[in-house]
């Protein structure tokens, strides 16, 4: 599987229509961990898996996903609801209860990986409003690959600028 995973973009459609130009034809699939504001017609929809953040006032979006990509199975909240700003406890037990191996959340504008007990719980971090350790990066996603042995995880800069230092890699 590989996937690019976004976050908090709060209506900054202009860097979302970079992002669906530079991977759409790279990756399995794009995915937007809420906060988007988009509107109900705007096409940039058709391009993500969107769920539902605090500040996404149309209902249209849906709270939470969970679906198979490349035989992989993924978890996709914004994560307000699970209260991931008091840790990821909660977030981990409904990864547990919906099976899933990868767990995308966002809400905290900080980047955070973690591997536990099988489980990537990824935080791509804000896209447009970062907050914490590395506001100083000016936004950030990240690209997950995963092969039968590894996950691998690469940090880009809101310019599409690797950051060397956030290139993690977990044995599975």
């Amino acid at each position: 599987m590989r996937a690019l995973v976004v976050s908090d973009s709060h209506g900054d459609d202009a860097i979302l229509q970079q992002l669906v130009a530079r991977y759409q034809h790279q990756v399995d699939v794009m995915i937007h961990c809420g906060d988007s504001e988009l509107s109900d017609q705007d096409p940039l929809r058709q391009q993500f898996l969107i769920v539902q953040g605090n500040m996404d006032f149309d209902q249209q979006f849906p709270l939470q996903i969970v679906t198979q990509v490349a035989g992989e199975s993924v978890l996709i909240v914004h994560g307000h609801r699970v209260g991931v700003n008091m840790g990821l406890d909660r977030l981990s037990l409904l990864a547990q209860e919906q099976q899933a191996q990868f767990v995308c959340y966002g809400h905290t504008h900080q980047l955070a990986c973690e591997f536990v007990d099988g489980r990537l719980f990824l935080n791509p971090g804000s896209i447009s409003q970062p907050r914490g350790e590395y506001i100083g990066l000016h936004g950030t996603y990240a690209i997950v690959e995963s092969t039968p042995e590894t996950i691998n995880v690469q940090y880009y800069q809101r310019h599409f600028e690797p950051v060397d230092t956030l290139a993690l890699s977990f044995k599975r």
